[in-house]
């Protein structure tokens, strides 16, 4: 049998200078396998003496544990050190940016309805919402709007099919609709806004079949002309970021406002820009007016106690001034270099209640 303390030495040699898991399977199996040195040299112990087998015995068994542990070191080694190899290869620097120049950003309807919403609720005015598909009664009959008046047509209402009782309801060509559903569903005072999606019939570059608007609603005891007066030109000045702003009121009609009027406010035309707040032209924002005394009874109060205002106007035409854009339909074309030009990014809060006027 050979000398245990001089292979030990050798194997260990050997173990030690595998380079690669490969080499060293084959070592341990050349070694410790069925066939191996060591596993041969053990199945000798059998034709050996009792006193051989007391000596030789626990020498092999060590040399077997030995060599083992040494394997398993070796082998752990070169699993690191192949680790790091691919770890050095497939690193990503994580301090470069991901996407310098960011695609995306937020239109300019949500950006308009953001800030329309922080003027109104600085002023006091609640949020509310309602249906797109909408009832006849809530869309035209209780706002005062005959069944001749060509609001109802089907030129310029989408109507949906017939349901079972013959009744056909509408896409809401405005939002005042929510306006009597917050009017039904609770007691006075009211004091709302109710911006949302819109449908007509019509498309050109200041018409889309859908667009957005938004309606404010003030109900209470004691309401005028002067308190919506008020109302508007603050939200004029606080919304186009001017000092000092010109507004007209104009007569006109509404079936569900008496007294009605179309409001302008002051600009300057200047090449491709219009300047707001200065020069002598006008341009029209909004209607408004008292809410008629027939709407009132419809929701169930009476006009008699109780009086208020209500005006609408288009988020997507405010937004055009306001940022000069010159086709509505590029609010829906979906082009990612429109939105690079006229978005804004998601740090652009509305801030407009707490920043100066120019």
């Amino acid at each position: 049998m050979e000398d245990l303390q001089t292979l030990q030495t050798e194997l260990l040699d050997r173990i030690q200078g595998a380079g690669d898991l490969a080499a060293l399977e084959e070592i341990r199996v050349a070694t410790l396998g069925k066939k191996g040195r060591v596993s041969l040299m053990m199945r000798e112990l059998g034709q050996m003496t009792p006193e051989e087998k007391k000596e030789l015995g626990p020498r092999l068994n060590t040399l077997k544990t030995t060599l083992n542990a040494a394997i398993a070191a070796r082998r752990e080694a070169l699993e690191n050190a192949l680790l790091n190899e691919r770890l050095q290869s497939e690193k990503v620097d994580i301090t470069l940016p991901t996407a310098p120049q960011p695609e995306g950003g937020i239109h300019p309807i949500t950006q308009v309805i953001d800030e329309v919403t922080e003027i109104f609720t600085e002023m006091g005015f609640s949020v509310a919402e309602g249906p797109d598909i909408e009832e006849d009664f809530y869309n035209f009959t209780a706002l005062n709007i005959p069944e001749e008046h060509p609001a109802r047509q089907m030129h310029d209402t989408f109507y949906l099919p017939e349901d079972a009782n013959g009744k056909r309801k509408v896409l809401r060509t405005h939002t005042s609709p929510v306006q009597i559903r917050t009017m039904m569903a609770g007691e006075p005072p009211f004091r709302i806004i109710a911006p949302g999606r819109t449908y007509r019939c019509d498309s050109d570059a200041t018409h889309t079949p859908m667009f957005h608007q938004v309606e404010a609603l003030l109900i209470d005891r004691n309401i005028h002309m002067g308190h919506l007066k008020w109302c508007i030109e603050e939200f004029a000045r606080r919304f186009f970021e001017v000092g000092d702003i010109k507004i007209r009121f104009r007569p006109s009609y509404f079936p569900f406002t008496e007294p009605s009027a179309e409001v302008d406010i002051g600009c300057a035309f200047k090449g491709d820009e219009i300047a707001i707040g200065e020069g002598n032209d006008w341009l029209e924002i909004m209607g408004c007016g008292m809410v008629h005394p027939r709407v009132m009874e419809n929701v169930g109060l009476d006009p008699n106690d109780y009086q208020g205002f209500a005006f609408g106007m288009g988020l997507d035409r405010i937004a055009m001034l306001k940022w000069g854009i010159p086709d509505l339909r590029d609010f829906f074309a979906a082009d990612l270099r429109w939105l690079k030009h006229y978005g804004f990014t998601a740090l652009d809060l509305p801030s407009l209640s707490t920043q100066g006027v120019k």
